[in-house]
């Protein structure tokens, strides 16, 4: 029996490690601060450690774990507790490491983009960041925000249409984005 939990142990770390920049950049772009990311992303790790044999044994481990996080960041909007959406300094944007493959991470003017995606309304903002920034299918950004394709659709069209009125980042929208 304490080999199977050791196993279960060694495979949730193994988890954690490999999946932590990820979770962690998802976390950021949903809350805009650095230490409310970390605080999601390690809140929400507690809760599927609890799970672990449930959760490791799913089709996608990384697709629950994710669903688990953007569940825990809306009951927080649910609550109407405040969140710091883009810090005074920039202090807080500098220190998200970004994808090598990531076409918007290299845009010029990155702290415009990110504050610019923190003035979205949160459904609006989770459904750009799940469908643009970390490339999910329209299916998958539904199964990871619990709602319906449509309103995947909806929230994501009107973040963007949002985004492109921002003079200066149309360009980086519309590069970085699907059409």
């Amino acid at each position: 029996m304490g080999d199977r939990k050791e196993a279960r142990d060694a495979e949730f770390q193994s988890f954690v490690i490999g999946r932590w920049p990820r979770l962690v950049r998802t976390a950021f772009l949903l809350t805009g601060e650095q230490h409310a990311a970390e605080d999601l992303v390690q809140s929400t790790l507690e809760q599927v450690y609890v799970a672990w044999r449930r959760v490791g044994s799913a089709d996608d481990p990384e697709a629950y774990v994710r669903r688990v996080m953007i569940n825990a960041h809306a009951r927080k909007h649910r609550r109407k507790l405040r969140e710091f959406l883009a810090p005074k300094d920039d202090s807080g944007l500098v220190r998200e490491i970004a994808d090598t493959g990531d076409r918007i991470a290299q845009a010029e003017d990155r702290s415009a983009l990110l504050k610019a995606l923190a003035q979205l309304p949160p459904r609006q903002r989770e459904a750009v960041v799940l469908r643009y920034w970390e490339d999910l299918t329209e299916t998958q950004t539904a199964e990871a925000m619990g709602c319906s394709v449509g309103s995947v659709k909806s929230n994501a069209a009107k973040g963007i249409a949002k985004l492109r009125a921002i003079p200066g980042l149309a360009d980086m929208v519309t590069q970085g984005g699907r059409k």
